[in-house]
């Protein structure tokens, strides 16, 4: 087949994250089934207008939030392409409104439905208000374009929460996520000092600020260090690190910033404990990523992070989403031995269980059932 991908980021985007990795893996798995895979994606400063990565065609053109929509409007229907058998829609809050001008085969795919995210966007104010306000109560408009539509998700939260914005179960398709691992190859010990780790973006739906309050708390009870491993805006980053200072603990964090691959993973191998105290998650790989580094997981009870983190298993989930709650948790399990031990272990074997071979597989037998062949 030749199937047509549309997405508001590809996986050299700067703000590129975990969604356009996994998008990337299924990508790279229908190609080697014999599959065409055009990409069609926002372009960014110094980015090339055509590219190939892993046999994906990538065609860059327009902004990524509304502009590459309307670009991919205006390709589609009056630009000289090929003919494609399948379209797949990616909703990233914003879909590519494919129903109202493509008539042929589609599919959507999804990491997990919105919502309260548009309120905590990072738009300054009025414009965080008037943005976030929209989006909040125009999303489940927008889903009724979708109804007839198969979509593909990866847990049971984004299939629920999807089947509450009046999509039927029938046209939902759960297909687990696979996790690239770049484990190092001398063994590591974890740090002297007790270390906390927050990996991700550096967003306010990430629970960053959540993260920097419960390293506060952790600091009054023990002696620990806290480690923050991810990219954000340099406004949000300042803001960040005067909290830090505010809270008394800039001496004890760390800002790693965007790390490489090789060193995410010695990171998290050194680390005793990851909390996540994200909002929302379609899955949150990022979780069993720290399995894999016999990293236990703190987190926050949210769609996603509870398909990821198997409670008293890979780590724990919190009841209450407060930072008091998530440091009394931390400090409890790293002064247990015992807890502790068993949670490493316990992590380690959950991670075993996600495989990108099964989940490749899973997603080539949905486009193949969809696509004209």
């Amino acid at each position: 087949m030749n199937i047509l991908v549309m997405s508001w980021r590809d996986p050299k985007h700067p703000l590129a994250g975990g969604a356009e990795q996994v998008d990337h893996e299924h990508h790279k798995g229908w190609i080697a089934a014999g599959n065409k895979v055009t990409l069609f994606s926002s372009s960014f400063t110094n980015a090339k207008k055509i590219e190939e990565i892993d046999g994906v065609k990538i065609i860059r053109k327009g902004n990524q939030i509304l502009g590459v929509q309307l670009q991919a409007l205006f390709w589609y229907l009056f630009e000289r392409k090929e003919k494609f058998d399948l379209v797949v829609d990616e909703f990233h809050g914003i879909p590519f409104f494919t129903p109202l001008y493509i008539w042929g085969p589609k599919m959507a795919v999804l990491q997990e439905v919105a919502r309260d995210v548009w309120l905590k966007n990072d738009l300054h104010y009025p414009l965080n208000v008037i943005v976030g306000n929209i989006g909040y109560y125009f999303e489940p408009l927008v889903y009724l374009l979708y109804r007839q539509i198969i979509f593909m998700v990866g847990s049971q939260s984004a299939k629920k929460e999807l089947h509450e914005m009046k999509i039927s179960n029938e046209n939902i398709k759960v297909v687990p996520h696979g996790v690239i691992l770049d484990l190092p190859k001398n063994k590591l010990e974890k740090e002297k000092i007790k270390t906390v780790i927050f990996l991700g973006a550096l967003a306010k739906d990430k629970g960053i600020e959540d993260a920097i309050k419960t390293f506060a708390i952790l600091n009054k009870k023990s002696d620990y260090q806290f480690w923050i491993v991810g990219k954000g805006g340099e406004d949000y980053l300042s803001y960040l690190k005067g909290l830090c200072k505010k809270l008394a603990i800039e001496n004890k964090v760390i800002f790693w910033g965007f790390v490489s691959q090789k060193k995410k993973f010695e990171l998290l191998t050194r680390a005793h404990i990851m909390l996540n105290p994200s909002l929302l998650e379609g899955f949150g790989l990022v979780n069993i990523e720290a399995n894999a580094c016999a990293t236990p997981v703190v987190a926050y009870n949210c769609p996603g992070l509870v398909d990821s983190v198997e409670n008293n298993q890979s780590g724990k989930i919190i009841e209450k989403n407060i930072p008091a709650e998530m440091a009394k948790e931390i400090d409890g399990i790293l002064k247990n031995k015992n807890e502790y031990k068993k949670l490493q272990n316990g992590a380690l074997e959950w991670s075993q269980r996600f495989s990108w071979e099964a989940s490749r597989k899973l997603s080539l037998d949905l486009v193949e059932s969809l696509g004209i062949k």
